[in-house]
């Protein structure tokens, strides 16, 4: 398939920090070229450290990535944009095109107490990767 055929897919959160850049690095990992993959924020924060250390622990590297704002994919069309926490599907904007809205809200690792957050990436990461791998194999 070519980068023009590739079905589109945007992952939004808040901070776009933890959660949608997790499930960008592994929907690419899971699905190869099979989409062309994507994420943002409603309110970028910058990419959190321990999400780099989980996806690294499972040899994904997420290192070179960057918050973005939603507003950067405006205009675009995405056949999918799929929502990882309740904050971003409730603000989240409608995309042209008529791409399918999913969501799944997962735990915030980085709410969690600073001795146990690194565990709580590692868990919302495999969460994702399991729900990602059903996305990947049905396309919903």
């Amino acid at each position: 398939m070519t980068a023009t055929t590739r079905q589109r897919v945007l992952f939004l959160c808040t901070g776009n920090s933890a959660r949608s850049q997790m499930a960008e690095g592994l929907l690419r990992h899971i699905a190869g070229d099979q989409f062309e993959v994507f994420s943002a924020g409603t309110r970028p924060t910058g990419l959190n450290a321990n999400a780099v250390t989980a996806m690294a622990e499972i040899g994904i590297n997420i290192a070179g990535s960057r918050s973005k704002s939603v507003d950067e994919f405006s205009g675009q069309q995405f056949e999918y944009v799929f929502t990882v926490c309740d904050n971003a599907k409730e603000s989240c904007p409608i995309f042209p095109g008529g791409g399918r809205r999913l969501h799944q809200s997962f735990e915030d690792p980085a709410a969690a107490p600073a001795e146990q957050q690194l565990g709580v990436f590692r868990r919302v990461r495999d969460q994702i990767a399991d729900r990602l791998r059903a996305f990947a194999e049905n396309k919903q």
